[in-house]
This record gives C-alpha cells, structure tokens and sequence, in this order.
C-alpha cells in the first residue's frame, strides 16, 4: 500500500469514526432529551399534585380558622352569660340577704372572687388564642402556653366548684334560719301597712287641701252672704223685757221675758231662716287660724248688731291674739283634763271649769267670762252626737249658740248668757270689761267655748285685731285658701313619697316572700352559664388544635411546593446546558472532518479527542442528569447550588413571613 492509499484509508477511517462520533453524541442527545422530557413531565406533575395538596392545606386552614373565631365568639357570649347571670345572682343573694345576711355574706363574697377567677381565665383563653395564632413556627412554646391556659381554666372551674359549694352550704344554714327571715318578714309587712296608712292620710291631706282650694272663693261669697242675711233681729217688746229683767230679776220679770222670747219654739224658726250654702259644705278644722278668724268675726258682727238694737255704743272686738288665748284655754282645762261641759246627755255635764278660768285669768292677768253652746253637738234621743265638721256646721253652730242664749236661756241659767252679751263694763258682776275682745274655740267634744277677755296694752290680747267687715275677714279666708295651695303641694309631695316608700315596702316583702325562688333561679342561671363557657373553653382549645394542625400542613405543602418548582428549574436549566452541549460536539465534529483533509495530523488528534470525549460522556451518563465535560459538569453543578441556594432563601422568607403574619 502506497504512502497515498495509506493516507486516503487513514483519512477514510477518521471520516467513519468522526460519523461514529456524531452518532453517538445524537444518541446521547436524545436518550438526554427523553430523559429531560419525562422528568419535566414527572415534575409538572409533583408541581400540580403539590399545588392540590396547598389548596386542600390552605381550606382546611380557613375551615379552621372559621371554627376558631365560631369558638372564640361562643366563648364571649359564654363569658357575657357568665356576667348577666352573676350579676342575676348577685341581685336573688341580696334579696337573700334581707332575710339572713350573716348566712349568705361569706357566699356573695366566694361567688363575686369567682367571677373574677372566672373573667381571668376568659381572658387567658382568648391571650392564649392570639398566640397560637402568632406562633405557627414555634409549636413546642405555643404548646406550653396552651398547657398554662389549660391548668388556668382547670384551676378556675375548681374555684367555680368551690363557690358552689359555699352557697349550697349558705342555703343550707339559710333553711335552718327560716324563723328569722319570718319575723323580717312579719317586720316588712308591718311597715309595708303602716306605709299603706300613711299613703291613705296623706291621701286624705290632699283631698280636704283641693277641696279647700277648688272651693275658696265660693266661700268667701257664701260667707259674706250668710253674714249679710243670717242677722238676729230682737222685738222691741224683748228688749224691754230683757232690761226689767236685767234691772229686777223676779219671777214676774222672768216669766213676762220667756213670754216674748217665745223660747225654743223661736229659736227654731231662726234656726230654719239660716242661710245654708252648699259651698259652705267643706271639712275644716276649727282650731285652723284661719277658721278661727272667719267664726270670731261671724259671731262678734252678730253680737255688735244685737248691742246695736239694745241700745250699746261699744263693740266688741276679734283679734288672733284672742283666739290663740281661747284655743290654748280650751285645751289646757277641758281637753287635756277630759273635762266634758255637757256631757252625752246634757243632764251628766261637768259645766264650766271655773277653777280653770280663775287660773287663766290670773296667766294673762285680765278678766275672763266664758259663754258655751251646744256647738256641732246635736241630741239624737237623749244622746249627743257630734256632726261633721265643715264650715256650714260651725257657722250654724255659732249662729244657734247666738240665738239659744237669746231666746231660750231661761231656768237654771237665768238668763245669764244673754246678759253676758249686752252688759257693758260689767259682765256678771265682775267688773274690768272695758274692751271686750271674743275668742272662739271648740274642744273635742264639738261643743263651743266664747271666751270674753278685756284686753289691755299689758295682755296684748287685742293686738292682731280682725277686720270686722265681712268682706275683708271672707277674703282673709280666701288668702289662706290659695296659701292650702302650697300646703297642698307639700302634701302630694309626701303622698308621691309616702307612695314610692310603700311600693319599695311591698317590694321587700315580695323579695322576701320569693327569695327562695329567685335564689334558685338565679344560681340556675348562673351554673349553667359557668357550664356554656366551659363548654365554648374546650371547643376554643379543640379549634384550636384543628388550626394548628392546618397550618402545619399548610406549611408543608407550601414547602413542597417549593422545591418543586427548584426542581423544574433546575431540569430546564440542565436541559438548556444539554443542548448547548451538543451543539458544541457537532461542531467540533465538522471541524475535525475538515482538519483531516489538509491534515492528517490533526485529524488524527481531532479522532481522539473525539474518543476521549466518548468516553467520558459513558461515564457521565451514570451520574445523570449531569452530562459534558468538566467544565460544562462544573457549570451545571454551580446551577444546581444556585437553584438549592434559591430554594433555602424562598422557604425562609416563607417562615419569615408567616412568623409576622
């Protein structure tokens, strides 16, 4: 073989060896490139399995967290039902304690330290959720937290046992006590009726003081009206009469006067001529000033117009200070001394106390004389009676009093009271009666009292003179019935008091009466509320669980995902390098078959480099996905520390962030 032949054969085998090549580097590239497509198709398919498996982790940790906040909500309307029923309970004890409140103090106290116990650990539960929420990556001290709560909540539900404990002994101590809560009981109801009794007079107070009110100035015109019309008019031939009799009192003299006076038949007669009034019909009280007043001046016009007719120039006169004097007279000795002047049936009476008007006299230093009557008393067979007491009876009873002493005051009284009404300096024989000033007063048998005082600048028993005219003295009452006005407002003031006083009586009694009752349904309430937290407290610890354990699979799946998504870059990074290396072979191959036409030395050395790299790529296949020499090797394995690097960077801002959520 020549040197030519040598060198075509040789250039021949480099070309088939150099194709041989070529094969063997499309071979490789496709066995690489099925490879490479059916890891991406392995980890497309982890990457949408592990996207699943998130969705399903992230709705299982929104169920989660759903049950959480249901739990958490439970737990508060639990804790506000813990609060309205204490606060129910804290009301039945202290109706409770009403009854025995040595018995129940040490219970109100074991239940309100309870409340606190039990508003703590609410609290605790609800801190202890928020750390669970906060500490997802940090299991084992959120674990410890959870433990804390859980002896906290265990501690307090023994606390609750042992405040039931304590009021089931209160109870007990209170069943043995029954005999007290009875006589508080018995106590209330009194005060409940005394307060009833007090509404009823206070009641009554501000009827009379409206009716007072709503009818004054009808009687100021009624009483001005009986003023004007009810005068007692004497006949000349009774005030001849009375002066014979006055002057000489025989028996002829006597008998000719009860003659004319025509005696009760004629007191009659005027009795039916008074003027009633139905204005007049209202209750008074007759020791009232101001009533007072209007019965002074009624009686003393009387009197001054019968002196008038009698033939008189002085006048007797009314003052405050007289009335004030015989109201005191009366009280000291006839009323306080039980001292009845008629009687009940006028033969039994006890008379004038003339001891009493001897002392009195000598008090005010002056003269007295006392004239009575018959007053609101009337004689109902044989027996005397005394009428209401309104305004129309006691103008009527001065004005029949008047008359009686007038005209029917023969007998045992000898004419006496009429000669008390007309003498002048002189009033049955006891001088000093120079300004006779009347005070009129009834005591508390109905009958009336007129006392006749001198007054003096040293008695001052004329001082506060009444007007006389009739006009003036009915507005004075009319004055005083707009001031029963203000008196009316402070009595339905007392009433509105007396009232509520009574209602919160009542209520005591009904609280009392119930306590039993409303204990027990009050400590009802309040255990099964103690019950609904505990029972929210576990759902609470429960969800919680739940929650955790979504968030650690929520996590995983994330983390999974993850590295996924590493792994399909790095397989498309390997395979962008793959492919590069191959194009770099199949050059290097074409360049060599160009090498071998002008140098066989070359190709030669191309063939070889060309069976190294064969070689080596055989070798590298075992240790795949890594293909290409050393330094492409070297290239891929930087991109496959840059994925990891990526992939340990992404997961910890990942931790990162759920640590700061």
């Amino acid at each position: 073989m020549n040197k030519k032949k040598m060198i075509r054969l040789t250039a021949l085998v480099g070309v088939a060896t150099a194709t041989g090549v070529v094969a063997v580097a499309n071979q490789a590239h496709a066995a690489t490139t099925t490879t490479t497509e059916t890891t991406n198709q392995t980890t497309n398919a982890s990457v949408e399995s592990t996207q699943a498996a998130v969705d399903a982790a992230q709705s299982a940790f929104d169920t989660a967290q759903t049950s959480v906040d249901n739990a958490q909500a439970n737990v508060t309307s639990a804790s506000n039902n813990v609060t309205s029923a204490s606060a129910t309970l804290s009301s039945a004890i202290a109706n409770k304690e009403a009854a025995t409140p040595e018995n129940i103090a040490s219970a109100t106290s074991a239940v309100s330290s309870q409340a606190v116990v039990v508003a703590s650990a609410s609290q605790a539960v609800s801190e202890q959720a928020g750390v669970v929420s906060a500490a997802a990556s940090v299991q084992a001290s959120a674990q410890a937290e959870a433990t804390s709560a859980s002896a906290s909540l265990s501690s307090a539900s023994a606390n609750v046992a042992s405040a039931t404990s304590a009021l089931s002994a209160a109870e007990a101590a209170l069943t043995s006590d029954q005999s007290t809560a009875a006589n508080n009981l018995s106590a209330a109801e009194s005060a409940a009726s005394s307060a009833s009794a007090a509404v009823s007079s206070d009641q009554a107070a501000v009827d009379n003081a409206q009716a007072a009110v709503a009818s004054a100035q009808a009687i100021v015109d009624a009483v001005a009206k009986v003023q004007s019309s009810d005068v007692i008019n004497m006949s000349a031939a009774y005030i001849t009469a009375l002066k014979k009799y006055l002057a000489n009192p025989s028996s002829a003299n006597a008998a000719a006067l009860q003659e004319v006076a025509k005696g009760a038949d004629y007191v009659k007669e005027l009795q039916q001529k008074f003027k009633s009034d139905e204005s007049l019909d209202v209750v008074v009280d007759p020791s009232d000033p101001t009533v007072q007043e209007a019965l002074s001046v009624y009686a003393v016009n009387l009197i001054n117009h019968l002196r008038n007719q009698y033939g008189l120039t002085t006048a007797f006169g009314a003052s405050a200070n007289a009335n004030v004097a015989a109201l005191d007279f009366v009280k000291k000795y006839y009323d306080d001394k039980d001292w009845n002047i008629f009687g009940t049936t006028g033969s039994d009476g006890q008379g004038h106390n003339k001891n009493g008007l001897d002392a009195y006299a000598v008090q005010l230093n002056t003269s007295i004389a006392e004239d009575a009557g018959s007053g609101l008393t009337t004689w109902v067979n044989g027996k005397a009676t005394m009428a209401t007491t309104t305004l129309h009876n006691l103008l009527y009873a001065v004005y029949s009093d008047i008359a009686t002493m007038l005209f029917d005051d023969g007998g045992t009284n000898n004419w006496s009271h009429a000669q008390s009404i007309f003498e002048d300096g002189t009033i049955l024989g006891t001088d000093g009666f120079n300004n006779v000033y009347l005070g009129v007063a009834f005591d508390k048998y109905g009958y009336a009292h007129y006392e006749l005082y001198n007054a003096t600048e040293g008695n001052h028993l004329g001082n506060n003179a009444y007007s006389l005219d009739v006009q003036t003295a009915a507005q004075a009452l009319l004055t005083n019935a707009q001031a029963a006005q203000t008196s009316l407002e402070v009595a339905q003031a007392t009433l509105a008091t007396a009232k509520a006083k009574l209602a919160e009586l009542e209520e005591t009694v009904a609280n009392l009466t119930n306590a039993d009752q409303l204990l027990a349904a009050a400590q009802t309430a309040y255990e099964q509320a103690v019950a609904n937290l505990t029972t929210a407290t576990g759902n609470l610890g429960a969800a919680q669980v739940d929650l955790a354990k979504a968030e650690s699979q929520l996590a995983l799946a994330e983390d999974t995902a993850e590295q996924a998504k590493v792994r399909a870059a790095i397989a498309a990074q390997v395979d962008q390098q793959l492919n590069v290396s191959t194009a770099n072979d199949r050059q290097s191959a074409g360049q060599d078959a160009t090498s071998l036409k002008t140098n066989g030395r070359a190709l030669t050395a191309t063939v070889a480099t060309a069976s190294a790299a064969k070689q080596k790529r055989g070798a590298d296949q075992g240790r795949l996905p890594q293909t290409g020499n050393d330094d492409q090797e070297a290239s891929t394995m930087a991109l496959v520390g840059l994925g990891m690097l990526g992939m340990a960077t992404g997961l910890y801002g990942y931790k990162k962030k759920k640590l700061t959520k």
